[in-house]
């Protein structure tokens, strides 16, 4: 597996004691993270969000299964060996963090994952590729405001400039190369303790019903909350929310 240095975009004071690392899904990029990315910064973070390989900035590279994607992000701790205070990820990015975890028990002390994609069968796994390449091919300001219109409007102006960005061979095979779509092995083997953010069920959550019992039930340290009324991309769907179950998460733990 050949690794890739992966871009960063930040929020905060650099120097901040508490160092936050933020990963977006499939299609998206750092920007996209702005919200909760903003939102740490403003209780004394230091938030660094990273393009993933084939998005944004990001370099591209011939494969793009969800272990180069974990790969590439343990290798983006500090110089200084740290793990990461906090680690944030969404969707496939949520997935690759997960792995990253459960690979290397010093990547992140806390582990957040939005609405994860853990596993995908078939027919979700195609669901995914033709909506990924549906917006790389039509997606507008207007259109996606259109299917999101209670979305911020930098959500809705980063989303399209994140599709654009990234590239189509990139989100193709983020999809087909990994055609045995499943992490949850590494599940057991993850010693941070981690919060599952999900959708709501009705609205197309990838973290819910037997799934998430399994997942849940394979390791004590998760926790898990739903967004009420929130589709898969939650910290867009409602940011405000999510940032307060983030935030509420994080001051229990650090409450004696």
């Amino acid at each position: 597996m050949s690794t890739v240095t992966l871009p960063r975009w930040h929020w905060g004071d650099a120097h901040a004691p508490r160092r936050a690392l933020l990963v977006h899904g499939l299609g998206s990029s750092a920007q996209t993270t702005w919200r909760l990315s903003e939102g740490l910064a403003e209780q004394g973070w230091s938030a660094t969000a990273v393009d993933l390989r084939g998005h944004g900035d990001a370099p591209r590279a011939s494969r793009y299964r969800i272990d180069d994607f974990a790969g590439d992000l343990l290798g983006t701790r500090h110089d200084d060996g740290r793990a990461w205070d906090l680690v944030v990820g969404h969707s496939i990015g949520a997935a690759a963090a997960m792995q990253a975890a459960g690979t290397d028990a010093d990547f992140t002390r806390r582990l957040v994952l939005l609405d994860p994609a853990l596993t995908l069968d078939p027919a979700a796994r195609q669901a995914v590729l033709d909506g990924q390449l549906a917006n790389f091919d039509g997606a507008t300001v207007e259109s996606i405001a259109e299917q999101f219109p209670h979305w911020h409007p930098l959500d809705v102006e980063f989303r399209v400039r994140a599709v654009k960005a990234a590239s189509r061979y990139a989100l193709e095979r983020s999809v087909l190369d990994n055609d045995d779509w499943d992490c949850t092995s590494y599940v057991a083997h993850v010693t941070a303790p981690t919060l599952v953010i999900a959708a709501d069920p009705a609205h197309g959550s990838m973290f819910a019903g037997e799934h998430a019992a399994e997942v849940l039930a394979a390791n004590p340290l998760f926790e898990h909350v739903v967004v009420p009324g929130a589709g898969h991309s939650v910290h867009r769907d409602a940011p405000e929310a999510t940032l307060q179950h983030l935030l509420e998460w994080l001051h229990a733990a650090e409450t004696p």
